[in-house]
């Protein structure tokens, strides 16, 4: 509840910060906001040709199956390392003006769903290229979507105050997030897994809401129940655990930024 209220009352500060975000990230290059839709895009040619010509993988309209999940994922791995750095990289604004120490990785996750739904645009473009069936079940998707925004800014909430007192955990999380790309099934459908390892991989608390986008968008089709129920149940754990240590060493960032 406290989170909810500062959002609320800084909503306009959070919006300021997130698109000075967007403005400083595309700032002096040719394409400016053109970019939120090609780096998906290109990304996914990139994997798509490697994946379905060097190294084949027999699912049709691959680049569908693989954008499905790619977008989401984007919007978490980037809301993270943005978010590290929020607290640190806004040091001299946090020393001189009494502001909510929240506003900052809030800016950053929202910074980045405008990115996620600027790239929705190409998602859409190669379904209609690929004549690939347009399901009702879209309608669906700000559920696996709300479920992932909580579990992020759970995350963010940690990785900003543990960058706060070690800088190398903007390195870690990089290296962290490299390993987990290919730890969840983004680029393979979990099926191709052997099913006596499958339990491990769905340990992977983001593997429930990003699988939510896949059925959704590519396979027509509802999440079980008790996997919305594992999305949202893993979402708000990380939410509670992450906002909680964030505000127990909130009023300690001026001294170390």
């Amino acid at each position: 509840m406290e989170l909810l209220r500062d959002a609320y009352r800084n909503r306009e500060l959070i919006w300021a910060l997130a698109l000075k975000d967007l403005k400083l990230r595309y700032k002096r290059s040719l394409l400016g906001f053109l970019w939120a839709l090609l780096n998906p895009l290109l990304l996914m040619v990139v994997l798509a040709v490697v994946f379905s010509t060097v190294m084949p993988i027999n699912i049709p309209h691959y680049a569908i199956f693989l954008l499905s999940v790619l977008l989401p994922w984007t919007f978490f791995a980037q809301s993270l390392s943005y978010a590290a750095e929020s607290i640190v990289g806004n040091g001299d604004l946090i020393k001189k003006v009494a502001v909510t120490k929240a506003v900052f990785p809030l800016a950053a996750v929202v910074s980045n769903m405008i990115n996620l739904l600027l790239s929705m645009i190409p998602l859409v473009l190669i379904v209609l290229v690929m004549r690939h069936p347009f399901y009702w079940t879209w309608v669906f998707l700000p559920v696996p979507l709300l479920a992932l925004t909580i579990f992020t800014l759970g995350a963010t909430f940690f990785f900003a105050t543990a960058n706060v007192y070690y800088r190398d955990v903007a390195h870690i999380i990089q290296v962290l997030l490299n390993v987990l790309f290919y730890l969840t099934p983004i680029i393979y459908a979990i099926d191709a897994i052997p099913h006596k390892y499958q339990w491990l991989f769905k340990l992977n608390p983001l593997i429930y809401a990003l699988n939510g986008f896949r059925l959704n968008v590519y396979y027509g089709l509802l999440p079980a129940p008790r996997s919305i129920i594992a999305s949202f149940v893993c979402g708000f754990l990380s939410l509670i655990i992450g906002f909680a240590i964030f505000r127990r060493h909130q009023d300690q960032f001026v001294f170390h930024v």
